[in-house]
C-alpha cells in the first residue's frame, strides 16, 4: 500500500476541520510558517500496520523534541491509529501540528480521523478490565494528553489531542482534559 505524506503551511479551513493552535517544526522539516507551525498530514495503511507508520510519523514530526514529549506523542499516536483501524472504515489520516507559541514551549496536537464506523461507540471512556488485552487506548490518551477529544459518526471520526510542554500558565490554564 502506498502511502501520502505532506507538510502545510496554515491549514485554515483543511479537509481535517482542525481549528485550533497549529503546532510548528524543527527548521528544515516541512514548511513553516509565519507563526512557526508546521503540519504533518498522512495517510496511515487499514491494517495492524497503522499504529507502526504513526509512531514512525510523529517521529518524523516531531524530531528533535525532548523524550518525553516524543514518547507520549508515539504512544497517542499509535494508540489513536489503532483505535481507527479497530472501530472504523477507510480512509485513515494522521495529522501532527507542531507549534512554538509566543509564551514559549511548545504545543503538539495529533488528530487521526476514519471514514466512521458503523455501530455506536459509548460516550465515555470504556472502565477496562484489568486483564483483557484490549480496550484501553482512550484510557491511555485521556492519562497522558493534556487535552482531547472523540467525534464519532456513520461518516467519520475524529480524535484528537493536545500535549504541551514549557507554556506559560496563560496558555496551559485553557487546557483541559475532557471528563473521564
Amino acid at each position: 500500500m502506498r502511502h501520502h505524506t505532506s507538510t502545510s503551511r496554515g491549514r485554515l479551513g483543511s479537509a481535517l476541520d482542525h481549528g485550533t493552535g497549529r503546532p510548528a517544526c524543527v527548521p528544515g522539516h516541512g514548511h513553516t510558517d509565519r507563526d512557526g507551525t508546521t503540519t504533518l498530514i498522512t495517510d496511515l495503511p487499514y491494517g495492524p500496520k497503522a499504529a507502526e507508520v504513526a509512531r514512525e510519523a510523529v517521529s518524523v514530526a516531531l524530531h528533535g523534541s525532548e523524550e518525553d514529549l516524543l514518547d507520549d506523542a508515539r504512544l497517542i499516536g499509535s494508540e489513536l491509529a489503532t483505535n481507527a483501524f479497530a472501530s472504523g472504515s477507510p480512509p485513515l489520516v494522521l495529522c501532527v501540528d507542531r507549534r512554538c507559541p509566543t509564551a514559549g514551549g511548545l504545543e503538539v496536537e495529533i488528530t487521526v480521523t476514519d471514514g466512521g464506523c458503523s455501530h455506536s461507540l459509548p460516550a465515555s471512556l470504556p472502565a477496562s478490565e484489568e486483564e483483557a488485552e484490549s480496550g484501553r487506548g482512550l484510557v491511555i490518551v485521556g492519562a497522558v494528553a493534556d487535552a482531547w477529544s472523540l467525534t464519532t459518526g456513520a461518516h467519520g471520526t475524529r480524535a484528537w489531542c493536545r500535549l504541551t510542554r514549557g507554556v506559560r500558565s496563560s496558555t496551559a490554564s485553557t487546557l483541559s482534559p475532557l471528563p473521564r
